[in-house]
């Protein structure tokens, strides 16, 4: 353990972990478990009483929230140390990802794990320490919020054909261009662009680019969607922005690598942080099919509803032990991209299989907006598209494999 940070909220509770299934158990060590209490402790006092309001009002305070998970040590778990962070190994970071289950506002989930695995990865790895410590230092403490900004307006995940520019002027990258989707970005205090930096080829002639988002010429328009509702979204028009040379992170020409790097810890994520959620359906779904009274019997006393609820515990658990493969390869060094892809790809299709499946058994009840079930199928909906479509996956999956077909000029 590299740090005395799993501190005081840590150790209260602890001892009020939840029962968990035998596999979670054996996967994680006491503190990673201890990791995922203090989640839990956090979201049961900063998200849950207010997620319905921050639904309604399409969007949360996120420098509040933060703030209470910066102090608490858990946006900056797998972070160095000198930025503040905790320095430990990337399992610690997963075991924080699945314990946001607990969090019953799937929007702030989402601007979390951007600010831990989206936004802050290649700066943490990759930037210069002055970078680091004026950028990633206030995001570990929560006293920033980020955002990365990739997707296009008809470009989402064709990274390669992005139109946005930086040209160098002087002293600085002067920054034209449009990304859209980009998450937390109407109170984000600074962007992790993704931008060509020259005329070269498209995987060769892109940076990352640090741009704080109070920057003149910058300006933002909310984006309406049909889940997500508390994660604000925003269309981010850059017209002529002027931002310092020095704020690149790593090499110039390299962000296209550092992205992708960056993708395969967020599709990891991604996947970690659905298997609690989608425990909770089926949780949630079986209590409610208990006491469900059909034709004289309780509705889980129905074959086809228990059979079926068994079934989907089993794809559960079978995308949790896929899950918790591919981190301890990954922490041996090995090149995790085909399965996080896979991991990406079955726990979007998942998501939508156990959302629909629970709903059904919900009957007109899960056709409301405020049980969890219907919330659970209106935001999860956005696994098989945000952070590379499944498409993509697919893509990617058939090229590892060798059968991409080559396209003919």
């Amino acid at each position: 353990m590299a740090s005395n940070k799993l501190f005081p909220v840590v150790r209260r509770c602890f001892s009020s972990s939840t029962k968990r299934l035998g596999l979670a158990d054996s996967f994680y060590n006491e503190e990673q478990k201890a990791i995922q209490a203090t989640v839990k402790a956090l979201s049961e006092e900063h998200i849950n009483p207010f997620a319905d309001e921050w639904d309604k009002a399409q969007i949360f305070p996120g420098h509040k929230v933060f703030k209470e998970f910066g102090k608490a040590g858990m946006l900056g778990i797998n972070k160095p140390v000198e930025y503040g962070g905790m320095g430990l190994d990337y399992k610690y970071e997963v075991a924080f990802m699945e314990g946001l289950g607990h969090c019953m506002s799937p929007g702030v989930c989402m601007a979390l794990m951007v600010q831990t695995d989206c936004s802050t990865p290649a700066l943490a790895r990759f930037g210069s320490p002055e970078l680091c410590a004026k950028y990633l230092a206030p995001a570990i403490s929560g006293d920033a919020v980020t955002c990365v900004g990739v997707s296009e307006p008809g470009g989402g995940s064709d990274v390669a054909s992005l139109k946005t520019t930086a040209k160098k002027d002087g002293g600085d990258w002067v920054i034209n261009g449009t990304k859209m989707w980009i998450t937390s970005s109407l109170q984000a205090d600074w962007m992790c662009l993704l931008c060509n930096t020259s005329d070269g080829k498209p995987h060769m002639n892109k940076s990352l680019i640090i741009v704080p988002m109070d920057s003149p010429g910058i300006t933002k328009e909310p984006i309406r969607k049909m889940g997500m509702h508390a994660s604000d979204t925003g269309i981010i028009t850059f017209e002529n922005v002027r931002v310092p040379l020095e704020n690149v992170i790593g090499d110039e020409g390299a962000g296209f690598m550092y992205q992708m790097l960056q993708f395969q810890e967020e599709r990891l994520a991604g996947a970690a942080g659905t298997l609690m959620m989608l425990d909770q359906c089926v949780d949630k779904t079986i209590e409610y099919a208990r006491e469900r009274q059909v034709f004289g019997m309780s509705l889980l006393d129905n074959q086809v509803v228990h059979f079926r609820l068994a079934e989907l515990k089993t794809e559960i658990e079978l995308l949790r032990a896929g899950t918790y493969q591919a981190v301890e390869a990954m922490e041996a060094g090995e090149n995790v991209t085909m399965m996080a892809s896979m991991l990406k790809l079955k726990s979007g299709r998942l998501t939508r299989e156990v959302t629909d499946s629970c709903l059904q058994f919900w009957g007109g009840m899960g056709f409301t907006e405020d049980v969890f079930i219907s919330k659970a199928y209106r935001d999860g909906r956005l696994t098989s598209i945000g952070g590379g479509a499944d498409e993509i996956m697919l893509g990617i999956i058939c090229k590892m494999m060798g059968i991409l077909p080559k396209i003919k000029k």
